[in-house]
């Protein structure tokens, strides 16, 4: 690692519980804001950033279809709960001074743009911050799917998967087992055969099949954004 750039056009992919902090539930506004300062320190040296975020801090479609809710409906509400993550990411992202838009995959024009791939591309270009809410605007598929095809369509050189204090892949869970020992490198044959937490196996497949490289790491140790971005590969779990 030298300072100089490894990639250029990034996808962070967030879960909705990284926003949720230590907060019991929804948003916590300190979380939000170290989150926003992570991303100006990497836009202030170039790179274009895309951003998928899930919903799970507010709602979760899943369990509520297993409670009797029609799935799609399920889904559906979920998608809007990442839209409001969305709208409050950019909130705290524009109080620094950080240009940004969202791209919602449902049409809601008066809160934000419809997603249009010519359009994020020309926000990164006059560097914008983009991010991409309502996951793929279709039920049955999760955030990370959608982080996988947003990340094919903008062209992004990576897609960072950012947990909560979870600092790469591990054979298990490291808050719950002492000796669980963590992955450096992995290929996707084999998270998908260990059926290890990356992601959910539709987006892992999405970027196999397409040769996009994963970088799973913890968001909330200081400056590993930046780190990554700059080439240091001491950081969390690649997977390629």
């Amino acid at each position: 690692m030298d300072g100089q750039l490894r990639y250029g056009r990034i996808l962070l992919k967030l879960s909705g519980e990284a926003l949720q902090g230590s907060a019991a539930y929804g948003i916590d506004f300190s979380t939000l804001e170290a989150i926003a300062g992570q991303v100006a320190a990497v836009a202030a040296r170039g790179v274009q950033v895309g951003m998928v975020i899930g919903g799970g801090n507010i709602w979760r479609g899943e369990p509520a279809a297993t409670q009797g809710m029609e799935r799609a409906t399920a889904d559906y509400m979920g998608m809007l709960a990442t839209v409001m993550n969305g709208l409050a990411l950019q909130s705290a992202m524009e109080r620094i001074g950080l240009h940004t838009r969202v791209q919602s995959a449902v049409t809601m024009t008066e809160v934000a743009e419809p997603y249009i791939r010519r359009r994020a591309i020309r926000h990164f270009e006059k560097g914008r911050v983009v991010i991409f809410a309502a996951g793929t605007g279709n039920p049955y598929f999760t955030t990370d799917t959608a982080a996988s095809l947003r990340a094919l369509e903008i062209g992004a050189e990576v897609l960072l998967m950012a947990k909560n204090r979870v600092d790469g892949v591990y054979d298990a869970d490291p808050n719950r087992d002492p000796t669980a020992k963590k992955f450096d490198h992995l290929t996707y044959m084999e998270a998908l055969e260990r059926q290890l937490k990356v992601m959910d196996s539709t987006a892992l497949s999405l970027c196999m099949d397409n040769k996009l490289p994963i970088i799973v790491f913890d968001l909330t140790g200081d400056g590993n954004l930046l780190r990554i971005v700059e080439g240091d590969r001491m950081v969390g779990t690649l997977v390629s």
